[in-house]
C-alpha cells in the first residue's frame, strides 16, 4: 500500500472495531490537520432516465436496412501470409467493380465514371481514383487492415475498409459521402462529414469494431460546430439629413 494514501483508505482493510476506531480517529482529526476530511457540501440527488410515452407499441416492421452491418467476400484475391501490406489496393477494388458492375448503390454501388476509372488505372494511374491506402489493427486481432478510400464525383469520397481472413480479404466497411477529413483513433475509424443543412457544423461519425456482426458499425455518431457563426452586420448608421439654408430676407 502506498504510504500517501490517507487512512480512512486503510480503514478498508481492517475488521470491526479497529474499523470504528480509525475512522473516528480520522474524524477527530480532520479539524486539525490539512488535508483532513471535510465536508463537500450537500450532494445532488441523482436523477434517472424517465420514460416517455410508456404506452408506445412495440415497432413491428423492420426499418430501412442502410447497409452498414454487411460484410462481403472480395473474390479472387489473395492475401499472402495474412498481411495486407502485400496486396495492392487498386486490385482489390477492380475485384469488386467486376463482381458487381451494375451495382450503383448500396455497399457495392459505384457510379459509372468512377467504376470506368477504375478499370483504367493500370493505364492511366494519375487519373486513378483510388487513394493511398492506410492500415490499422481496427478488429484486435493483430493484423492490420486495409483502409481504401475512393474519389468520386459530386465531391464525394467512398471508404473502404478490408480485413485479412482465410487467406483472403473480407470487407467489413463501405460507406460513400462528402468526406471533409478521417481519422485514426485507437481502433476507431473517425469520418468527418459536411452538413448541408447546418452551416458551420459537421457530423462525425465513428466506426468501430462489432465482433458480433463482424463489421465495423457507426457507434457513435454528433454534429459539431467547426467554426463559430458569422458575426450579423452592423445597422449602418442614420444619414444626417442636409441642414435647411437660412432664408434670405428683403
Amino acid at each position: 500500500m502506498s504510504p500517501h494514501r490517507p487512512a480512512v483508505y486503510a480503514a478498508l482493510l481492517l475488521p470491526g472495531a479497529a474499523v470504528a476506531a480509525l475512522l473516528g480517529s480520522a474524524l477527530l482529526s480532520g479539524c486539525d490537520d490539512a488535508g483532513g476530511l471535510e465536508s463537500a457540501g450537500p450532494t445532488p440527488t441523482a436523477v434517472g432516465p424517465v420514460r416517455l410515452w410508456p404506452d408506445m407499441p412495440p415497432v413491428t416492421a423492420p426499418p430501412y436496412d442502410y447497409g452498414e452491418s454487411d460484410s462481403a467476400r472480395v473474390p479472387g484475391v489473395r492475401v499472402p501470409g495474412g498481411d495486407v501490406h502485400r496486396v495492392d489496393p487498386v486490385a482489390v477494388v477492380r475485384a469488386e467493380v467486376a463482381a458487381h458492375p451494375e451495382e450503383y448503390s448500396g455497399p457495392d454501388g459505384m457510379y459509372a465514371q468512377t467504376a470506368t476509372a477504375i478499370r483504367e488505372c493500370a493505364r492511366t494511374p494519375r487519373r486513378c481514383p483510388v487513394m493511398a491506402p492506410y492500415y490499422r489493427d481496427l478488429t484486435g486481432d493483430g493484423k492490420d487492415e486495409l483502409i481504401v478510400g475512393i474519389r468520386m464525383p459530386e465531391q464525394q469520397t467512398g471508404l473502404r475498409v478490408y480485413m485479412p481472413e482465410k487467406g483472403g480479404l473480407t470487407r467489413i466497411m463501405s460507406t460513400v459521402d462528402q468526406v471533409v477529413g478521417v481519422q485514426l483513433a485507437g481502433r476507431d475509424l473517425v469520418v468527418r462529414v459536411v452538413s448541408a443543412g447546418i452551416p458551420g457544423y459537421e457530423y462525425r461519425t465513428a466506426w468501430s469494431w462489432d465482433g458480433r456482426q463482424r463489421t465495423l458499425l457507426p457507434t457513435r455518431d454528433e454534429i459539431v460546430r467547426v467554426k463559430p457563426a458569422p458575426p450579423e452586420p452592423s445597422p449602418s448608421p442614420p444619414s444626417a439629413s442636409p441642414s435647411p439654408s437660412p432664408s434670405g430676407g428683403a
